[in-house]
């Protein structure tokens, strides 16, 4: 794309925001940046790490020239990190970064190089809070209609409310988006329970942490803005101790004491021999 000095483009996740959570990798790249950009309250969550570095600050919709800025910079030679809380690759800065890469026709191999580096995201995170209500399928899904067509969004919800999926959803209400979750409470509450239990989690691993333990019908009784997570748990989902569990079907298959087959089930996995798992699983 040009001939100048090589730059490098991070496009970086560091985590909830508590320092324990920064992937040693995404820390790493931090330290060998040169220029660090990011939505201002991100900014915050890191500023003691950016000493002596070049940092320019973005407001909430200034994502393209954020995008735009750090690329330009990075093509000019430098090491930028451009920052996201979570992982920049959910809902985050490394989609409209690529975006830009593309209409400017980069491709792997040109100038700048550029490394995608995942983060522990807010679903992971407010997930571990509550317990362990992921361990089966679930569908992400974001309220804010800003990019999004309502309608498309309503959909979505509904076929996932189908599917019996757990659903976690982000951006799930603000003072203008007033009303969306409460639609969204009912179209779910068509196809489940109000008694499914879910979790109201706001600023995990951050120092305004809430957590709050509730059910599908209560859902409108907790404050709930835009640095909450919700997440509603599918028709098997339980409560257990003030935690939330969603099953991966394992009691319905062994015997708990002895870890065999119970009859009638096909023979597949022991409990009592684990196996290495398949790259890119999670089994």
């Amino acid at each position: 794309m040009n001939n100048g000095p090589r730059g490098r483009l991070f496009l970086l996740g560091f985590g909830p925001g508590n320092h324990d959570q920064i992937t040693p990798r995404a820390l790493a790249a931090i330290r060998q940046s040169e220029v660090v950009i990011g939505y201002s309250t991100y900014i915050k969550l890191i500023a003691e790490l950016l000493e002596g570095k070049r940092v320019i600050r973005k407001g909430m919709t200034e994502e393209l020239d954020r995008a735009g800025e750090a690329v330009e910079i990075a093509r000019a030679g430098q090491t930028v990190a451009l920052v996201s809380s979570g992982d920049i690759g959910v809902y985050g800065m490394a989609g409209p970064t690529f975006e830009c890469l593309r209409e400017m026709g980069w491709k792997p191999g040109d100038n700048p190089d550029v490394e995608v580096i995942p983060g522990i995201t807010a679903l992971s995170a407010c997930a571990s809070l509550i317990g362990a209500p992921l361990t089966h399928d679930f569908a992400a899904i974001s309220l804010s209609d800003l990019l999004t067509p309502w309608e498309l969004i309503e959909r979505r919800v509904e076929a996932a409310a189908a599917a019996d999926f757990v659903i976690a959803l982000y951006n799930p209400q603000s003072k203008r988006r007033n009303w969306q979750l409460k639609k969204t409470q009912e179209i779910i509450l068509k196809h489940r329970s109000g008694a499914t239990p879910t979790g109201i989690v706001k600023s995990a691993y951050r120092k305004l942490q809430s957590v709050a333990v509730s059910d599908l019908a209560h859902l409108h009784e907790h404050e709930i803005g835009m640095l909450t997570t919700v997440i509603i748990g599918n028709s098997n989902t339980y409560n257990f101790a003030g935690l939330i569990v969603t099953p991966r079907g394992y009691t319905n298959k062994y015997d708990l004491e002895t870890h065999e087959v119970l009859e009638g089930q096909t023979p597949g996995l022991s409990l009592r021999a684990p196996v290495e798992p398949s790259a890119g699983t999670d089994e």
